[in-house]
C-alpha cells in the first residue's frame, strides 16, 4: 500500500477561497483509483498548508488515477482557479509497511 499526500502551502487569507473550490469537487472522482481519500489543513508554521492524503495499492494504479482524473477537461478547469491560491507545493509518496 502507497500513501501520496499532496502538500500546498497557500497564500494568506486564501484558505476560504480555496474551501469554496473543495466544496464544488466533492462527490467528483477526480483520482478514481485511489483506496482512500483526506483533506488535511494545517494552520500552524510558515503559512497555512493544505494536504491531500490518498492511499493506493500500487504506484501503477496511482499513475493510472493521475492520467484518467487529470486528462479530464472538468479536473483542469477547477485546477487552473486552484493553483492562483497556492505559493508552492511538493508530493511525498510513502510506502506501508505493516
Amino acid at each position: 500500500m502507497y500513501v501520496v499526500r499532496d502538500i500546498f502551502r497557500l497564500q494568506f487569507g486564501h484558505y476560504k477561497d480555496v474551501k469554496a473550490l473543495l466544496k464544488e469537487v466533492q462527490g467528483k472522482d477526480f483520482i478514481p483509483n485511489a483506496k482512500s481519500m483526506r483533506m488535511l489543513t494545517d494552520f500552524t508554521g510558515d503559512s497555512y498548508r493544505l494536504v491531500f492524503e490518498a492511499e493506493f495499492d500500487s504506484l501503477a494504479s496511482y499513475e493510472k488515477g493521475l492520467q484518467s482524473g487529470m486528462g479530464e477537461k472538468d479536473w483542469q478547469k477547477w485546477y487552473e482557479q486552484f493553483k492562483k491560491h497556492v505559493i508552492s507545493s511538493y508530493r511525498e509518496i510513502l510506502k506501508t509497511e505493516i
